[in-house]
């Protein structure tokens, strides 16, 4: 996020336990193309989001990016900011490139939704900042927990542009997911 020129400032927010390991992490890696601050994170995802919201001030804009997605291209934050700009709100993703079935908790297929309509939500999630205040500041109010930013978005009824994202953007979870990640930045195909 830092080789992209629209983002002027970063909010990384890390668990309580790990703030001084951030900062030394932020000190001693920099100097940063744009101002770097660490502050501390929530007991969850969204209580860490809506802490990053709070300490980004003085914008129009707030991109959310998930530290576990490295592989961003610095070609497509520039993109999604533009559209965030042009409509309020912006997400990157990648189309679904398997059938993607509903099961009910039982075990059984429920449904199997077209897939040519079907995407899969990557970061980072870009907003206006008074609509991603608005939406976490809701979802607190009415008990809402959201697995991504845009769909506290979308529960206000606000639409959510998409934009085409990079399949090297795939979140780092897992050990498989390592040793993909290890792979890729062998072969020279890390960020850019």
């Amino acid at each position: 996020m830092d080789n992209a020129a629209t983002i002027s400032a970063i909010v990384a927010v890390v668990p309580p336990a790990e703030q001084p390991k951030g900062v030394q992490f932020v000190e001693t890696h920099g100097p940063w193309r744009c101002p770097v601050s660490v502050v501390e994170g929530g007991a969850e995802r969204q209580d860490s989001v809506r802490a990053g919201i709070a300490a980004a001030t003085g914008t129009d804009l707030i991109a959310i990016h998930d530290a576990a997605r490295p592989f961003v291209r610095t070609e497509v934050t520039e993109a999604v900011v533009a559209m965030a700009r042009r409509h309020g709100a912006a997400i990157v993703a990648i189309p679904a490139s398997d059938t993607v079935k509903q099961v009910h908790a039982d075990g059984w297929v429920e449904a199997t939704p077209p897939r040519d309509h079907l995407w899969l939500a990557q970061t980072p999630q870009v907003f206006r900042a008074d609509i991603i205040r608005t939406a976490h500041e809701r979802a607190a109010a009415d008990g809402v927990i959201a697995t991504d930013d845009a769909a506290l978005v979308e529960r206000m009824g606000v639409r959510v542009y998409v934009v085409a994202g990079n399949p090297e953007n795939r979140k780092i979870t897992t050990p498989d997911d390592l040793r993909w990640a290890e792979w890729l930045l062998s072969a020279g195909s890390g960020p850019r």
